[in-house]
């Protein structure tokens, strides 16, 4: 399926879109910023002081309640993927922001690709001082269960000298480490990949972990993200012989006048407990 961030949920965001900017700063003199929450769930900021070089290490921490979703870096038909903005006064840059492995729903015409339970995305931000740091972010998530709420809230840290300990903060961190996808393996990996001349399907072969015969397995979920906004999930024909998958993914409409050449899309794959993400260059 083609995703573009857009659909019958978007109508009802509008709706309660005033909310988000009602929510407070949430501040705390410790490693965690105090919760923020709504209807939906809650959400803080989690970090580390600097290292030497003045990297820090961090996690934004998002809690659904119970029959609620947030989402991934690319929604599905609707939602809203996770937007983190840190002030440039605090002296504090946000490099990357990485994605836990996420879930695919299927709800009659809505695909939804998002967490149902609790996740962590860890944030490498950078401290362009010595001295001590205050992390001011607004963090933006989509939070949804019959309908969607825009979930906005102003989170401020200050962090503490790097020579303390912090087994907390460090357990959360490593466990958000944990739940990221693998990079590519000898085992695991997109070995081949072609956009076809009209731009319609995007053909890859995959290399897969257990080997073995390959009758009665599933196919794996592969998400290919491309443009900004646009998610690609529909497989056509893909077979499986032993640990290789030959499969084309529909590509369906790209943005007007979009230029492939030197263009890099992203691939997820999950397999069973295993999931790889990886780098799609076009010539």
């Amino acid at each position: 399926m083609m995703i573009i961030s857009s659909g019958p949920r978007r109508l009802l965001m509008a709706v309660v879109s005033t909310v988000a900017a009602l929510v407070p700063f949430y501040s705390a003199h410790a490693e965690m910023s105090a919760w923020a929450e709504n209807e939906g769930g809650r959400m803080r900021l989690v970090a580390l002081a600097p290292d030497a070089g003045g990297k820090i290490r961090a996690a934004l921490q998002i809690e659904p309640k119970p029959g609620w979703i947030t989402y991934w870096k690319e929604p599905g038909n609707s939602g809203i993927p996770p937007q983190i903005t840190i002030a440039a006064e605090s002296g504090v840059t946000l490099d990357a922001i990485a994605y836990p492995v996420p879930k695919h729903f299927f709800n009659g015409a809505i695909e939804d690709i998002a967490y149902d339970a609790p996740v962590t995305l860890p944030l490498s931000l950078t401290a362009a001082g010595k001295g001590p740091v205050t992390i001011d972010a607004a963090a933006f998530i989509g939070i949804c269960k019959d309908i969607c709420i825009p979930f906005q809230a102003n989170l401020q840290l200050k962090l503490g000298p790097a020579i303390q300990s912090h087994p907390q903060e460090e357990a959360i961190l490593q466990a958000a480490d944990a739940r990221l996808p693998n990079p590519p393996s000898q085992d695991f990996d997109v070995t081949a990949h072609a956009m076809s001349p009209d731009r319609k399907t995007l053909s890859l072969t995959l290399v897969l972990p257990g080997g073995g015969p390959g009758e009665g397995k599933a196919a794996p979920d592969i998400i290919v993200t491309g443009p900004s906004g646009y998610a690609f999930t529909k497989q056509i024909g893909g077979k499986r012989d032993g640990a290789a998958f030959k499969v084309d993914i529909s590509i369906g409409k790209l943005p007007k006048d979009y230029d492939m050449a030197g263009k890099q899309w992203s691939v997820l794959v999950i397999d069973g407990e295993r999931a790889m993400e990886t780098t799609l260059a076009f010539q």
